[in-house]
């Protein structure tokens, strides 16, 4: 196996982030079904986690001295098989038998099966309530590391997402980290037509959290802010990106439609033409 590729490079992290996308991309085709929109929006915060910032081991996954990720919006689960396979997870030929009958990846990340995966998730505002418990039981078992969670936008219309930032709050968690991707679209429309949920770094302040809002597309700004995020002392922390549903393929970005379509073998073509010059 070889060994992980970190770097804290941004020009190499951001074109490992769109050999990521087309890897999504390629994966949503063979399966002709999933999530594009929301994958390609997340891909470079996993990107800068798994390639630079997070203590991870494809060779030790579950040791105890690791950092964890809970992807809460499950549903994103072509953008993590992407960002496992190339950290050396799994072999990449795996990422092709995406959502078939008894292949390894699931439509939704299920951790029985694939290597790499914290925890099963997908039923949306779930996920932050585990990683509380995850930097619960690390605190208890005395690990320095880091629990890091995604959810999406549309997804803090869920009300337990407010329980678990409450109980974080609370519990004084300053070793979990949570991301937002806030791309501003869900399936039925725009997030603000559907249940409106902004000001979300004010509502996350209110219940007791650090917050920042960074450009979820700009490398260097991630890095930053990850490193802002671990060093917070007596509360957690939460990271509010603005992203862009669909980024970095034209004919998807800022479509609501694209949220739970696979492109066809032409748009396959056209999108991989369109991030192979970019």
């Amino acid at each position: 196996m070889k060994a992980l590729e970190r770097t804290d490079d941004v020009a190499a992290l951001s074109a490992i982030a769109r050999d990521l996308r087309i890897d999504i991309l390629t994966m949503l085709n063979a399966s002709g079904s999933g999530h594009s929109g929301g994958s390609l929006s997340a891909i470079d915060i996993l990107t800068a986690l798994y390639f630079s910032r997070m203590d991870h081991s494809p060779l030790y996954p579950r040791g105890k001295d690791r950092d964890r990720f809970v992807l809460s919006k499950g549903h994103a689960a072509p953008a993590l098989y992407a960002a496992l396979a190339r950290a050396g997870y799994f072999d990449r030929s795996h990422l092709l038998s995406l959502r078939k009958l008894n292949a390894m990846l699931s439509g939704h990340p299920f951790a029985p099966s694939t290597p790499g995966v914290e925890i099963s998730t997908g039923s949306l505002g779930q996920g932050l309530s585990l990683a509380v418990g995850m930097a619960l039981a690390g605190r208890l078992d005395g690990w320095k590391k880091s629990v890091f969670a995604m959810t999406g936008d549309g997804e803090l219309q869920e009300g337990q997402v407010w329980e678990a930032a409450m109980a974080a709050a609370h519990y004084k968690l300053d070793n979990l980290v949570a991301f937002v991707d806030h791309n501003g679209l869900q399936i039925d429309g725009a997030v603000a037509e559907v249940m409106g949920v902004d000001p979300v770094d004010e509502k996350f302040a209110a219940f007791g959290w650090a917050t920042r809002t960074v450009n979820g597309h700009d490398m260097a700004e991630i890095l930053d802010a990850i490193d802002w995020g671990v060093a917070q002392k007596g509360k957690p922390s939460v990271i509010v990106a603005m992203t862009v549903k669909g980024k970095g393929v034209s004919f998807m970005e800022g479509k609501a439609s694209w949220h739970g379509t696979a492109p066809s073998d032409e748009q396959l073509a056209a999108a991989i033409a369109e991030l192979t010059l970019a």
